[in-house]
């Protein structure tokens, strides 16, 4: 196994705390914008914004943005 893959391993638990953490803010601040949230709906709006920031970072990851990170 490689270093970037030993790296990957020790800190895909980490990367996935941090992004449960991020969607979970998010869930808190549509129930205190909106007085009737509809917390499903909510949670599936910010998993869509979350997958096309994904999505971005993939392309700028092919064009070479991070090349010299």
């Amino acid at each position: 196994m490689d270093a970037q893959r030993r790296e990957y391993e020790k800190m895909k638990g980490e990367i996935e705390t941090e992004i449960r953490a991020i969607f979970k803010a998010n869930m808190k601040i549509f129930d205190w914008d909106i007085p009737e949230n509809d917390q499903r709906e909510s949670a599936r709006l910010i998993v869509t914004a979350m997958e096309e920031a994904i999505d971005r970072l993939k392309e700028e990851i092919e064009a070479g943005t991070y090349d010299n990170y």
